[in-house]
């Protein structure tokens, strides 16, 4: 992705900190962040892996080199989501788009929505309007996850940036409503049409950041839906996938609707709430 020249978001907050080092419960460093990508991406509760490993606490210290980069690359990307819904937000919706914070963060860290650490993952908290990002999780989608390359990484900021979209639009309160109110099957089912939709606006955010793409970007982003997808992780997990269990949507879902969004370019193509099938 080309990115020089395009300046960095003022809507940037970056918190240093840092969880203890070495091995941790036995798993060591690099067991513990797999054990956490499983479990934020299929569900799995996996506290009893990691019962004993103790809280990580957060401290300041000097940021390294690959976690400043995360910061300048972050800081740029979301410069673009910007610009991309200002405008889509004017020409298709009539609205005006206020942008979300990204709190860029390393190890542990606080937010209106609870703690927050390698165990959640990206997330973005409605209560104070910002998207939460560890640093660490790049490295953790390359490695861990098989999703390497700079779109990827701006996929998942732009995804996160999506529900910032779908809290401005509404549905993200009237969906959530929707689920204290559904079993926990059903409630599993509306946060999959949720994620697909999100899914579905990074898909218009990369039309419209096309002259930005380089080769080989949109297979980066389609290889890290698909590596995300609930069905692919639960295969990873050793276990047959369970569809009731799913939150995010199949790899083919996570997929096929970036595409939607892509080939669109239109928020009305994200309709994954009035869809028949995903």
């Amino acid at each position: 992705m080309r990115l020089r020249g395009i300046r960095s978001s003022r809507n940037v907050t970056v918190r240093r900190g840092g969880g203890r080092r070495g091995r941790v419960g036995g798993l060591g460093l690099f067991g513990v962040l797999a054990v956490l990508a499983i479990g934020y991406f299929t569900g799995i509760d996996v506290s009893p892996l990691l019962q004993g490993t103790g809280a990580p606490t957060e401290h300041s210290r000097p940021a390294t080199a690959e976690e400043e980069a995360a910061v300048q690359f972050s800081a740029r990307v979301l410069t673009t989501t910007e610009e991309v819904w200002s405008r889509v937000f004017a020409t298709q919706l009539d609205r005006s788009y206020r942008p979300p914070q990204l709190i860029i963060f390393s190890g542990v860290t606080q937010s209106a929505c609870g703690g927050a650490s390698g165990a959640t993952g990206p997330f973005y908290c409605p209560a104070d309007q910002s998207a939460y990002l560890d640093t660490r999780f790049f490295v953790q989608l390359e490695r861990q996850l098989g999703a390497g390359g700079d779109f990827a990484a701006a996929y998942v900021i732009a995804h996160e940036v999506a529900h910032h979209v779908q809290n401005q639009l509404g549905i993200l309160p009237e969906v959530d409503a929707l689920r204290r109110q559904s079993s926990q099957a059903d409630a599993n089912a509306l946060t999959v049409r949720l994620e697909l939709q999100a899914d579905c606006l990074s898909g218009v955010w990369a039309r419209s950041v096309q002259g930005l793409m380089e080769r080989g970007d949109l297979d980066e982003a389609l290889n890290a839906a698909r590596r995300i997808g609930d069905d692919h992780l639960q295969r990873q997990a050793g276990r047959v996938p369970q569809p009731h269990t799913f939150t995010h949507g199949t790899s083919a879902q996570r997929a096929r609707w970036f595409e939607r969004g892509y080939d669109s370019g239109q928020v009305n193509a994200c309709d994954t709430f009035g869809a028949r099938q995903l």
